[in-house]
């Protein structure tokens, strides 16, 4: 029995070049995550009303294999957490994480309208969660571990800036609420008006549903306009910069390697004359 709890451990997890059950698992995930974000897709087509009843089918059968996998990694979770010396708290751990919600998420908004038959919209809302299942395929990538961890080592400096815009956000929006409420009370209404024109200003967006039209609220629009190029574009320069600086330590590691190698070989080589 121990022994098939860890080989079922073992499949489950990305696979290896060397495990070939774990490898077609992971196409055969990869596979029902696309059927299931098609069939997501498709169904707000008018044209997928005759199909109905199969793509219901299909999706409860993807939902079904959902449902198993997050209930076998429940059941494996203290191979995932050796350290723990209880099952329980191992698969507490998995349900906590970044990919156990994700796992959850996946299928739980389909059965709630089952359980809760009142608000079946928000119900359906839920099922956005979906498309946040080809994380998993991501993490199976350099590319994806690359950004991570830029993300990781770069999260002081992001927290900083983003800080900054957020308080610049709301520092504006309350100024612009007092400048414009009483010229334009019905654009303004409150501060989450000016929210809404700060953040669509500092992000360059810029949709022109409202705007200021007092003299000091065109001021503190060209202020924050300006502003708002040079904040909104620091995250940006933090993740290039790291990432450029973690690609040049990849490629570091690289090249000391073949080094190291070839140092190796030239010693074989002389061992042998």
């Amino acid at each position: 029995m121990e022994k098939n709890r860890k080989r079922i451990f073992q499949i489950i997890q990305i696979g290896t070049k060397t495990d070939l059950l774990s490898i077609l698992f992971d196409f055969f995930i990869t596979g029902v995550i696309i059927i299931n974000l098609f069939i997501t897709f498709f169904s707000t087509f008018d044209e997928s009303r005759p199909y109905e009843s199969v793509l219901d089918a299909v999706e409860l059968v993807t939902i079904l294999i959902f449902t198993i996998e997050y209930l076998l990694r429940l059941w494996t979770a203290d191979y995932l957490y050796p350290k723990e010396k209880s099952r329980i708290m191992a698969a507490v751990l998995f349900a906590k994480s970044f990919f156990g919600i994700i796992d959850l998420l996946t299928f739980l908004p389909y059965y709630l309208p089952f359980v809760i038959p009142t608000g079946l919209v928000a119900f359906r809302v839920l099922r956005v969660f979906r498309i946040f299942r080809l994380f998993r395929i991501n993490a199976q990538y350099d590319a994806f571990n690359v950004i991570a961890d830029v993300l990781k080592a770069k999260k002081g400096q992001l927290l900083a800036s983003v800080s900054l815009i957020l308080i610049l956000m709301l520092s504006s929006s309350l100024c612009m609420y007092s400048l414009e409420h009483e010229a334009q009370p019905e654009q303004f209404k409150n501060a989450f008006s000016g929210l809404w024109w700060s953040v669509s200003t500092l992000s360059t967006v810029g949709y022109g549903d409202i705007y200021p039209i007092t003299f000091g609220g065109k001021l503190m629009a060209i202020l924050i306009t300006f502003l708002g190029i040079g904040l909104v574009a620091l995250p940006t320069g933090i993740i290039s910069a790291g990432f450029v600086g973690h690609m040049n330590e990849i490629n570091a590691r690289d090249k000391s390697k073949k080094s190291s190698v070839s140092s190796e070989q030239a010693l074989n080589e002389d061992e042998e004359d």
